[in-house]
């Protein structure tokens, strides 16, 4: 099983003076796949401290360089605050510890409608920021995609029927990509509803930039789609993709070759979560409970081919 902090793993004096924080105290967040979180408050103001469980020191820093940078480029996320000696990253009783603004706000599962057209215009907002822009020099290519490593190991999984349906699917997205690729931009990579925050100011702010990669924007509006565009039953919902293509292309239109492209985007991003919900909860971390999570991408991407 993954193993994640608890609070009182957290050495919370440390913590403070390490950040120069007074009157600190902790409170556990809900949610998170990789990592754990929790509400700092401090006499200083409140932040989130988030224990890196599923990183090394140079992954951790390399984390907290992207998002800083992105914050001083004008994206709407997290402010990372540095220690007292100027790191972004704090290595505390064999944890890797990373401190950001609160930013007040809730979590809204499903985003709500009304909140899409922003949503697709932060992502376009996003997409067309300068790749070589300071801070994320060295944002990985193409990492959001299924490795070799991955594809080989879809053979061995013990669901034999969901494995030939993924590499079948997975095959006819080859092909069909081969010759019809953009130029590759800065992309988010995971913008599902539970990396959104509604701010108490009504606008929107975008977290967790651990997939942050270069690569094709229609790949990361795929994503957005899978997560975000979903209907009550989980499958694709028309209405919510089309308001969330409306705010992306107010700030980056579509050509019509995108637009006839994007159903293979959509789907192929829903492959990618399907593997990774298998291999993960079937494979690396064996769990019972969500050994079927995959299934529900299976229904996702046949619904791709049904409504768009």
């Amino acid at each position: 099983m993954a193993h994640y902090t608890t609070a009182d793993q957290i050495d919370l004096t440390a913590v403070a003076d390490r950040y120069g924080l007074t009157g600190a105290s902790l409170t556990p967040l809900s949610g998170g796949a990789a990592n754990s979180s929790f509400r700092l408050a401090s006499d200083q103001g409140e932040y989130v401290l988030t224990s890196l469980d599923n990183h090394d020191e140079g992954s951790a820093a390399t984390l907290a360089r992207h998002t800083r940078a992105l914050h001083h480029l004008g994206i709407p996320t997290s402010e990372v605050v540095p220690t007292t000696d100027g790191s972004l990253i704090a290595p505390i009783s064999d944890r890797l510890l990373m401190v950001k603004k609160w930013i007040g706000g809730t979590v809204r599962q499903p985003l709500p409608l009304a909140f899409l057209t922003e949503a697709g215009e932060l992502l376009a907002r996003l997409h067309t920021l300068a790749p070589e822009a300071d801070g994320l020099e060295d944002v990985p290519a193409g990492s959001r995609r299924l490795s070799s490593e991955h594809l080989a190991a879809i053979p061995g999984f013990v669901d034999q029927e969901f494995a030939q349906w993924l590499t079948s699917r997975l095959d006819r997205v080859r092909v069909a990509e081969a010759d019809s690729l953009r130029a590759p931009c800065l992309i988010h990579g995971d913008l599902f509803d539970d990396n959104v925050i509604v701010r108490d100011d009504g606008g929107l702010s975008v977290l967790d930039w651990e997939t942050i990669s270069l690569d094709d924007p229609l790949l990361d509006l795929g994503m957005a789609a899978v997560g975000l565009a979903q209907d009550e039953a989980g499958l694709l919902d028309t209405d919510r993709l089309h308001t969330l293509l409306g705010g992306y292309e107010k700030r980056r239109p579509l050509t019509a070759r995108d637009r006839a492209l994007l159903p293979l985007e959509i789907e192929h991003a829903a492959l990618i979560i399907a593997f990774h919900r298998y291999h993960r909860h079937n494979v690396r971390f064996p769990n019972p409970e969500r050994a079927t999570y995959h299934r529900a991408m299976v229904r996702f991407t046949e619904s791709v081919t049904r409504r768009v």
